[in-house]
């Protein structure tokens, strides 16, 4: 496991869309980012963003919880391209969770000050090529 500055950014990001926090997630994105909100479908700018993370809440019925797994870190420069293993414990049926593992792909800016802000955020990561084909 990484222990590299932007665990702690994700994992912020994860408890702020497990909460509905949308306020606090926007900060974690740059005015010019991108979020894959399904192989197809792009959110792009904060407006469109939060738009779509609050129809995700919605879809899974406001139970959606997000961890994180294993990570790597490509960093140069301003730039981190982040891979990740991401879990998505959904609401099934019956009332009991059901797990969904994704291998995520993000990519961050180093803002003025240090702070890293996600410009892209493909929680599909390559698989997004399988999806596309489809």
């Amino acid at each position: 496991m990484s222990d590299h500055p932007l665990r702690a950014v994700i994992e912020a990001c994860d408890r702020a869309i497990t909460a509905e926090d949308f306020d606090t997630l926007m900060d974690a994105y740059a005015d010019d980012a991108v979020l894959v909100v399904r192989p197809g479908l792009e959110a792009r700018g904060p407006d469109q963003i939060r738009r779509a993370f609050t129809a995700i809440a919605e879809h899974f019925k406001h139970g959606l919880v997000v961890r994180q797994g294993k990570m790597a870190v490509l960093e140069s420069g301003d730039t981190a391209l982040v891979l990740m293993e991401t879990f998505l414990d959904v609401p099934g049926e019956g009332g009991g969770a059901t797990e969904i593992r994704r291998e995520a792909t993000y990519v961050f800016r180093k803002a003025e000050g240090g702070r890293w802000l996600c410009v892209i955020d493909n929680s599909y990561g390559a698989a997004l090529l399988a999806e596309l084909e489809g």
